[in-house]
């Protein structure tokens, strides 16, 4: 499933020819844990899906229950630990478009208009041009921007692990490209779009955006163990499944680095318990007024998400679930990590994570089917 961190981290490995099977080939034995909905689908995956560890967290109402199979730590065997800090990659999107729906609620972001209005000059040149795409194209993908990470894609990502960036850099980065189509003609995924609402959202609240996250959402809801980081702050801490890269010569731990690589697109450290809080408030109602809600999940098709019948909101995808109705949410792919959490149609939140990305796309469909029977099985 090309979104999220997808493609731009995928590209970054395979540029570098190395075999993404070998993030579980050292995995030991899927670690039996009775109970969980989705333990045969989360034993699948670290026996032969490919990673070293799953993890589902699941929450109907008050109710919360937990599974996990395979390995933390290749090293020493330590089993898949439950709520551990993960980096949840573009669910990131989810945060920071709900920051931007604050902000048009208080009158401060008109979500139509040009996104020079607030920041300009910022996006322009090789036909790319800010006065022509409205922070809601920005928000659903429909802008035309180009991708800033095909530039980087045959970097070691070695290289990148501690260098970090600068968020107008990734932008002007991104613009040395021509749009890939006319603003609000079509749909692609482009992490660019949230570079730059990023930087909106610095602009009109004059204060960081980690700042803002943080103080619009994260203490507001009680998430504990949720922030962005800045620049130079590489450590994931503690306690954490390793987050496992393929490498020259086997998988790399790749738990540490500079994420303001990805930041406003997918910088975000988090666990699954903060995640699924977060995802039963907003789509309960709860961090968001109604009628921004309401715009939030306005969508358009997204022909190009690699799932059927898949459509696009504001930071929110939605994807019909095989028993009945639809779910909303966001995966978040990145460095060692890929995810996916949301809400189905009777409120049950999941969230299901592996600790190795990239992976096989295979492994990542049977990541998003194990999502689907975690908010379809009773």
């Amino acid at each position: 499933m090309k979104i999220g961190m997808t493609g731009k981290l995928a590209a970054l490995a395979c540029g570098l020819a190395l075999l993404v099977s070998s993030c579980g080939s050292d995995a030991a034995p899927a670690a039996q844990q009775p109970g969980g909905v989705v333990q045969p689908e989360l034993d699948e995956l670290t026996s032969a899906g490919g990673v070293p560890g799953a993890e589902a967290l699941l929450r109907d109402e008050d109710q919360v229950r937990t599974s996990t199979s395979g390995v933390a730590n290749l090293a020493d065997k330590t089993p898949m630990i439950s709520d551990g800090r993960i980096r949840a990659g573009s669910i990131t999107k989810s945060f920071v478009a709900t920051v931007v729906l604050q902000l048009s609620a208080e009158g401060k972001v008109d979500l139509d208009a040009p996104i020079d209005r607030y920041l300009p000059g910022l996006v322009a040149g090789n036909g790319n041009d800010g006065t022509k795409i409205t922070v809601r194209q920005l928000l659903q993908h429909t802008s035309g921007l180009p991708n800033y990470l095909g530039k980087l894609a045959s970097i070691d990502p070695e290289t990148l692990r501690n260098q970090g960036a600068n968020p107008a850099d990734l932008i002007a980065t991104a613009v040395q490209q021509p749009p890939l189509f006319a603003p609000g003609t079509a749909w692609t995924y482009s992490n660019t779009n949230y570079i730059v609402l990023g930087m909106l959202v610095e602009k009109v609240s004059g204060d960081r955006l980690a700042h803002q996250i943080d103080s619009r959402v994260v203490r507001p809801l009680n998430l504990t163990s949720t922030y962005l980081p800045e620049r130079g702050d590489t450590k994931l801490p503690e306690p954490h499944p390793v987050g496992y890269v393929p490498g020259k010569s086997g998988v790399i731990d790749f738990s540490d680095y500079d994420s303001t690589l990805a930041w406003a697109a997918g910088g975000l450290i988090s666990t699954s318990r903060d995640i699924t809080t977060f995802y039963d408030a907003l789509l309960g109602g709860r961090i968001l007024p109604p009628a921004q809600l309401k715009e939030m999940k306005t969508a358009v098709p997204a022909p190009n998400l690699g799932v059927a019948n898949a459509s696009y909101g504001l930071g929110l995808f939605t994807v019909p679930l095989p028993c009945g109705g639809q779910y909303w949410g966001h995966e978040g792919s990145t460095f060692g990590y890929m995810s996916m959490a949301g809400v189905g149609p009777d409120g049950r939140v999941a969230v299901i994570a592996v600790n190795a990305y990239p992976v096989k796309p295979e492994t990542s469909a049977a990541v998003m089917s194990t999502f689907a029977t975690a908010l379809c099985n009773k």
